[in-house]
């Protein structure tokens, strides 16, 4: 899917969006593939304000470039596209769980980091803190829901597309505060 049709996408499907720079542009494909794409992946970012939290996203850290994912979704709802093809958010994973998202079938455990998911996934890292204490307000879960839908339709894919980090990657806990079995339900209903 190109970049205008992913905004398109985005914005039929009812979200806020806000483009940061030159967002179709900004990727990290000079160091690997981007595709096949077969899911959506949801991250937390364990910051706290949503300036702070773009910008982190957009431009990386020392040792992890950016972009860190393709948007941000920030407490308000809003979806900051940072970047649009390879991005920094997912690393290795387990391959078990690429081939269940691919076949829309249920996750085994991820016991294994042996896929580069950078390739395979788009990326959303959402503001919180990851602390389990931190809200997840509605507005942000509606558009976790949102994005996600838009990009499942737009592929054909159902909801077992979607999956969170903690389902990728061994160790990881993100995203933390509520359930992918949840959400999925949520982005199930709204594929309806």
């Amino acid at each position: 899917m190109p970049a205008s049709r992913f905004l398109e996408r985005l914005r039929d499907e009812g979200a806020t969006v806000v483009e940061v720079g030159d967002w179709e542009n900004h990727n990290r494909n000079h160091v690997g593939p981007w595709g096949p794409v077969h899911g959506v992946m949801i991250h937390h970012t364990v910051t706290k304000g949503s300036a702070h939290t773009v910008e982190l996203c957009r431009n990386g850290y020392e040792g992890l470039p950016g972009p860190l994912c393709h948007g941000v979704i920030t407490k308000d709802g809003r979806v900051h596209l940072v970047g649009y093809g390879r991005a920094n958010h997912a690393g290795l994973g387990d391959d078990d769980v690429l081939r269940a998202v691919i076949a829309e079938k249920a996750l085994p455990p991820d016991n294994e980091a042996n896929t580069d998911g950078n390739r395979h996934f788009y990326g959303f890292e959402c503001e919180n803190l990851g602390d389990g204490q931190d809200p997840w307000p509605e507005a942000q879960l509606d558009a976790i829901e949102r994005v996600s839908a838009a990009i499942c339709r737009h592929h054909g894919w159902n909801e077992r597309s979607v999956i969170g980090h903690l389902e990728w990657q061994p160790g990881k806990v993100d995203p933390r505060g509520f359930t992918m079995a949840w959400m999925r339900e949520r982005i199930r209903e709204r594929l309806k």
